[in-house]
């Protein structure tokens, strides 16, 4: 643990180097006279509070002094820093933490190696608004934020327990990435929240720019040919609260509006945030729906070109699914065509304005599906199937 000098001068000269105050225009190093006294404030323009910056700074100029001495800080901080959120530091690492963080650094010239923090940050953030993908019939219109303490503080909202812990990681190297262990004691399995608080500790990512998808990649290493996610994410409190109450364990990513639930199945997958609003036998419909639209989805398109593979199987009361013409590109080439088409249609919904997105991706397939069929290019069968499966 690196700490401060004893000299006032030293400790304000090397935070101002290693801040690179002269060099950052919104890295802002502020002097003020107390008395015979001195303090020095480090901070970030944009990240603190302005009406409570000034109003600290009104009352600490009519002090009489800051006092000296062993443990001046510490009474400095008891009975002058009149705010919510104030400690003590002696790491020089964690003060520097800090500052990047948006909180307020105060060094006094009586203070010896110790510096005053200040928890006056405010973050840039958008509204709580309800999460685009993640819409509900009926239910809270909430959603997570990419400022941390905006969700657990929507999490405290619904569940007032004593027994919800926030367990707090700083990780990511040159990021310094705030993140927050969030389970219920007595529900989750003390095994598993100590084997990911281990697990998280142990990383040495360069950085988490890329917030929640950053730590998910460290914390399951993929394979590269697996398509499929391994965490499951959800942007809504109320489902999360859910989860924690079941015993999950979820990680909140400072910069990131989601929130991992852990450990996950492949049934976690298949639940929508309805299901809890719902009344038990019209959720339980919905769910079994569900599982039988993603079994149509993923059986439907080849079991078909199976039966045209082997069309002697087929009964004379399913014979329509059958193809009558013959088709100058090949079945197999077809369906391969239709998956690209479809993509193609998807990635252009999703780089158009709103206004158009739907448009494009409806008249678009429609007439590139009748264009396709009228040329002889692909047979209505190849269009059906794979856009139902699609669809649905």
């Amino acid at each position: 643990m690196k700490r401060l000098s004893g000299s006032y001068s030293e400790n304000v000269e090397y935070i101002r180097r290693t801040l690179r105050v002269d060099e950052n225009f919104d890295i802002i190093s502020r002097r003020i006279a107390v008395g015979s006294n001195e303090l020095s404030l480090f901070y970030i323009d944009g990240f603190v509070k302005d009406s409570i910056m000034l109003r600290l700074m009104q009352y600490f100029i009519g002090l009489q002094g800051t006092g000296e001495g062993q443990g001046a800080a510490q009474a400095f901080a008891e009975q002058h820093v009149p705010y919510v959120e104030v400690d003590v530091e002696r790491d020089v690492d964690k003060m520097l933490t800090f500052v990047l963080s948006g909180a307020v650094l105060v060094l006094g010239d009586g203070f010896g190696d110790e510096a005053i923090v200040i928890d006056a940050r405010e973050y840039p953030a958008r509204s709580t608004e309800e999460p685009e993908g993640d819409r509900v019939m009926q239910g809270a219109r909430d959603g997570f934020v990419e400022t941390l303490i905006f969700n657990t503080a929507l999490i405290r909202r619904r569940i007032r327990d004593p027994a919800l812990t926030m367990l707090y990681k700083n990780i990511g190297g040159s990021s310094r990435t705030d993140v927050v262990i969030c389970y219920m004691e007595g529900k989750a399995d003390p095994k598993y929240v100590k084997k990911i608080s281990e697990l998280i500790d142990s990383l040495e990512p360069e950085s988490l720019t890329l917030g929640e998808q950053s730590l998910s990649e460290c914390l399951i290493r993929r394979r590269w040919y697996n398509p499929f996610p391994k965490i499951r994410t959800l942007e809504r409190p109320d489902a999360v609260a859910a989860h924690l109450v079941e015993g999950s364990v979820i990680v909140l990513c400072d910069t990131s509006p989601l929130a991992m639930v852990l450990p996950t199945s492949i049934f976690d997958f298949m639940q929508e945030t309805d299901d809890y609003y719902l009344p038990p036998v019209t959720g339980t419909y919905l769910r079994v729906l569900r599982y039988a639209v993603f079994a149509l989805c993923l059986l439907l398109t080849p079991t078909w070109y199976l039966v045209i593979r082997h069309p002697t199987v087929v009964p004379e009361w399913l014979s329509f699914i059958l193809p009558n013409e013959q088709y100058s590109v090949p079945i197999i080439a077809q369906l391969f065509l239709v998956e690209f088409a479809i993509d193609g249609l998807k990635l252009a919904s999703m780089n158009t304005p709103n206004m158009l997105s739907n448009s494009l991706s409806v008249v678009g397939g429609l007439i590139l599906g009748d264009f396709a069929v009228s040329v002889g290019w692909l047979s209505e069968h190849v269009i059906l199937y794979p856009y139902l499966t699609q669809s649905v």
